[in-house]
């Protein structure tokens, strides 16, 4: 009781240090919205998180496992306890639940099976349960294949056209490709396109390993048993890979979901496994080749090589079936007092490749904790929350994204926000990445939390000597793809960051309570933020969006994709309709914001101009969904931005016209400057629409 009162006091304190805007709020409301935020963060636990951390991380929990219908359960009964209406969501998912059959060995110069699985710890007792996997990359072909080996730095398209350039043949051998540099399931389509009969992948020690400091379980760095699990899925759209653009319902619902056969998709047809860097080393080391460029060069005390010639031969043998798979999202809904019909979505998934203490489950601890807080507060919010546990993300975003396709047509006219919040207390590193309209409102509410263990306020740790904190554009890879890249609802990826097991057997919770916070209180923090954000949100008049942040940014990313496309076409006249369009938006925003301060001033809007505004506000950022979608993916229907093709984490800002900047194109030029055009017009004419209710 006395960190809270002492933590009270400092948020008193704080909070005048930095002038608040509280965008779309009466000025007469001002003080009324403080209240409610001084009782949500008084009411918040400092204990509640530690506690729901321990119980979810207790077991291994992998979709599709009965350990993960535990969490899923008590997650449903946090819920229902603290006064939310909780409705879960099954879909049959077309994957893997587990490795299957795996075996890594050398066949020459000598027979010796490789290791496959972490070293049991005694320091560590969460990694001798017997349910912990061995390594494995869900989606991966199945076959048994012996062949010579080729090493390929980090997997990259461009590491794969250097070797052909080099006169590497990969035709038939086995890639030995280091994790990092782009996602691991391109890793395996290039191996793949290039004629390779396997893959393995593993962690070099240079990226994180002995090489950077002390290894777990002395240091928070990969050991040498240590292995990154991971999918490698990589259609040309997210979510289950039979079932594009629609929800995967239960095959024995009362709705028939038209499904492609697994023939017709883009699944990896070789064998591909992850090793850890011991592993690496056995084979590393009898490698007979010329030696790598010195990029390639990794942590292993040995010259790396690009072949290991015709008397290094290595085993790979993956059996890994898959079938439909039943999975549960569960979502909780806070109905809002006075707009229930408007949602401010807050996610984070809860499967796991082990125990998952950072990764994802500190973000499902704190979510859980949210809800109990919120549930307990006497002021209800006026627009509804939402609190949605997404299952088999790790497999390729996948209940996510069937959630989307499947509350399509209502999140297209309710959805307020998405705020991602995937392994969101990991670390005292805190960081974000938003949408446009979502900027103002973080920074802002960042003023007011105390950062713990000083006397600063997360905004100021933030910010540090910069007037205004850096905030990162949405990639790939969490649970944000489908709400902001296929259906346009604004969105936010927060939280903190700091060491990282990632995706291996030891992300538990000894390591979470030794290295990524012994005290336990950036889960409160973290907390006392997103539900700030969330009430300004819910309870604002009209919805507080940056609108003329679109402009300054659109800006800034346009300027960019010329000067990368005058890098190789010197004559580029730039996207001539679409600065024009541009201008006008920059005029726009501006006159949106005063006009809409002078009446939060005056507190002179009706209730039928309320209403008008903020469906038209709703509207805002469907300007950027393009219905014919990317030419790398029709799928993925955002013009703002979207994942990397190429990588697959990266975040792509105006993606139709980067795709044309990767490949060094010209041709369609001209038709992404009509497209984009079309786009900033149509939000022009509705932020016309907003200065003229006004």
């Amino acid at each position: 009781m006395k960190k809270l009162l002492i933590n009270c006091l400092l948020l008193s304190v704080t909070g005048t240090l930095h002038a608040q805007d509280y965008d779309g709020f009466y000025q007469s409301q001002v003080n009324d919205q403080k209240k409610v935020e001084a009782e949500f963060l008084k009411t918040v636990d400092f204990n509640s998180f530690k506690q729901h951390l321990k119980t979810l991380t207790k077991e291994p929990h992998v979709a599709g496992s009965p350990a993960n219908e535990r969490v899923k359960d008590y997650m449903m009964e946090t819920m229902q306890k603290a006064g939310w209406d909780v409705e879960v969501y099954p879909y049959d998912v077309y994957m893997s639940k587990n490795p299957g059959e795996s075996v890594v060995e050398l066949v020459l110069p000598i027979r010796k099976p490789l290791n496959q699985q972490e070293y049991i710890l005694e320091e560590d007792p969460f990694s001798a349960d017997p349910n912990l996997l061995k390594g494995w990359n869900a989606y991966s072909g199945s076959g048994d294949v012996t062949a010579e080996v080729v090493y390929a730095n980090y997997g990259t398209k461009a590491d794969f056209e250097l070797l052909k350039e080099m006169g590497i043949d990969i035709e038939g051998k086995i890639v030995l490709a280091r994790y990092g540099g782009n996602f691991r399931g391109y890793k395996a389509k290039f191996a793949q396109e290039y004629g390779a009969a396997g893959l393995l992948i593993f962690t070099d020690p240079k990226d994180s390993g002995f090489t950077r400091g002390l290894v777990y379980p002395e240091g928070l760095f990969y050991n040498e048993s240590a292995i990154q699990r991971g999918s490698l899925l990589t259609e040309d759209f997210t979510g289950d890979p039979l079932t594009p653009f629609d929800p995967a319902l239960p095959l024995d619902g009362d709705t028939d979901v038209k499904r492609l056969d697994p023939e017709e998709t883009n699944l990896h047809k070789i064998p591909v496994t992850p090793i850890p860097y011991g592993s690496a080393r056995e084979i590393l080391e009898h490698m007979k080749g010329k030696p790598v460029p010195p990029s390639w060069q990794g942590g292993l005390p040995y010259t790396y090589r690009l072949e290991g010639g015709e008397n290094l031969k290595v085993r790979v043998k993956v059996d890994q079936p898959r079938d439909f798979v039943r999975v549960h999202n569960v979502v909780g809904t806070l109905k809002g007092s006075e707009r229930p019909d408007e949602w401010i979505i807050l996610g984070c998934h809860y499967d796991a490749w082990g125990h998952g203490a950072t990764d994802p489950n500190s973000g499902t601890a704190m979510l859980l904790s949210l809800s109990e807080t919120l549930g307990q507060m006497e002021n209800k919010p006026k627009r509804s929350i939402l609190i949605g546990h997404w299952d088999a993300e790790e497999h390729g975003v996948i209940g996510s994204t069937e959630w989307v396709e499947q509350m399509k047509e209502e999140l297209e006219a309710k959805a307020v926000a998405y705020i991602n919040l995937d392994a969101a207390v990991s670390g005292r590193n805190f960081g974000a990445a938003s949408s446009p309209t979502l900027k103002k409102l973080i920074i802002e509410s960042s003023k007011e939390i105390t950062f713990p263990d000083s006397a600063k306020t997360v905004f100021e740790i933030w910010a540090g000597d910069k007037e205004e904190p850096s905030i990162g554009n949405l990639g790939g890879g969490s649970d944000h793809i489908a709400f902001y890249m296929h259906v346009g609802v604004p969105s936010l990826n927060g939280g903190t960051g700091g060491p990282t097991l990632y995706h291996t057997n030891y992300d538990t919770f000894h390591f979470y309570e030794k290295f990524v916070d012994p005290t336990f209180k950036m889960g409160a923090a973290v907390e006392q933020l997103i539900g700030l954000i969330s009430l300004r949100l819910a309870n604002a008049e009209v919805i507080p969006y940056d609108v003329a942040r679109y402009g300054k940014d659109l800006k800034l990313h346009f300027e960019n994709a010329e000067n990368q496309v005058k890098g190789y076409k010197s004559d580029f006249a730039g996207f001539t309709k679409t600065q024009m369009a541009l201008e006008k938006l920059l005029d726009l925003g501006q006159k949106y914001e005063a006009a809409l301060k002078s009446k939060m001033e005056s507190g002179d809007l009706s209730p039928e101009v309320k209403d008008d505004l903020n469906t038209k506000l709703l509207g805002l950022e469907k300007s950027f969904i393009d219905p014919k979608g990317m030419y790398f993916g029709s799928w993925y229907r955002s013009l703002y931005a979207s994942t990397d093709p190429f990588s697959g984490y990266a975040s792509w800002m105006l993606p139709g016209i980067m795709y044309e900047i990767e490949q060094k194109e010209t041709e369609r030029l001209a038709e992404w400057d009509e497209r984009y055009s079309a786009a900033i017009s149509d939000l022009n004419a509705k932020i016309e629409e907003l200065n003229n209710i006004l």
